[in-house]
């Protein structure tokens, strides 16, 4: 398991969610105390891919960024309560330096953001899996690979079998690809005649964390890098139960109506990649790991 390099905002999280009762909730932040600082004006312009953005965002001089920034560490909120950070935050800044552009990331719902893409948002990056669903609605930038994982109570106290959920209260976010996965494993317990799933689904992830915490969940579900972050955040009270499972591509999303704009964030990720600015994002932020090498449009993934 991969531990993030954020250990000075581990107490300050711990205190937080320590403080929270069962009905409670952490901000829609997370501490962000040793993250990582990055800067776009370190990423030159490219003239040639920038001359691939349509005018009706060219003029407007930013890229407005969907992105649902309770999913430490891909993306959230910092300590000052506003700023966007995270390693999708710094992709999206670099996306827009290259552009010639300035990224503006607005925190949003993680199911509205898909809807809202080629009206309210130019792009989304929000740590979406890619999948033909997706790819039906939108087009879709692969940029990063991350696995899924499972947490528990620090000691497993519950002993919890991460190969069988039936009867556990299972922590989710909604609109996730684990929330639609969960869906599914509570069909398989009712149809084997075991005892039930409780679906106990949040908007944010930090809630989801919260309730794992304070006892509300038996299990908590998610991409892998955010239970590794969270294990780290919340000063070793929850641990990772098992090996992370299912790895697969996420991506960015952009309008199927704007392949101008999809042509350029295309090919401003691959130039990230080709040049090391890419790795050193991620390597930065602990998750060079899920990198990957090519910026691979709508991939296969049936």
């Amino acid at each position: 398991m991969r531990r993030f390099p954020f250990v000075a905002a581990a107490a300050t999280l711990t205190l937080l969610l320590a403080g929270c009762g069962s009905g409670d909730s952490p901000s829609s932040g997370t501490s962000s105390a040793g993250a990582v600082s990055f800067d776009p004006t370190s990423i030159a312009k490219d003239a040639t891919i920038a001359a691939l953005v349509p005018e009706s965002v060219a003029s407007t001089g930013k890229l407005v960024v969907g992105s649902d920034t309770t999913y430490a560490p891909a993306e959230y909120i910092g300590t000052d309560g506003q700023t966007p950070e995270g390693y999708d935050v710094d992709l999206a800044k670099a996306i827009g330096a290259v552009l010639g552009l300035k990224t503006e990331v607005q925190t949003a719902s993680f199911t509205g953001i898909i809807p809202a893409i080629g009206s309210k948002y130019d792009i989304g990056m929000s740590s979406f899996t890619i999948t033909p669903e997706r790819e039906g609605q939108v087009n879709m930038v692969q940029y990063f690979s991350a696995g899924e994982a499972y947490a528990v109570a620090k000691g497993n106290p519950k002993k919890v079998n991460g190969a069988d959920l039936c009867g556990l209260t299972v922590g989710v976010e909604t609109g996730t690809v684990e929330d639609e996965e969960l869906d599914a494993l509570v069909a398989k317990c009712a149809a084997d005649g075991k005892d039930a799933i409780t679906p106990l689904k949040y908007d944010k992830q930090s809630d989801v964390t919260t309730a794992l915490v304070g006892g509300k969940a038996d299990i908590m579900y998610a991409d892998s890098p955010i239970i590794a972050y969270a294990v780290e955040q919340t000063g070793g009270q929850i641990e990772q139960l098992g090996d992370v499972f299912s790895g697969a591509s996420q991506g960015i999303v952009v309008s199927k109506d704007d392949q101008a704009l999809t042509e350029a964030v295309q090919q401003a990720v691959q130039k990230l990649i080709d040049s090391g600015d890419y790795l050193k994002i991620l390597t930065a932020w602990g998750n060079e790991v899920g990198a990957v090498k090519t910026a691979e449009l709508n991939p296969s993934v049936s």
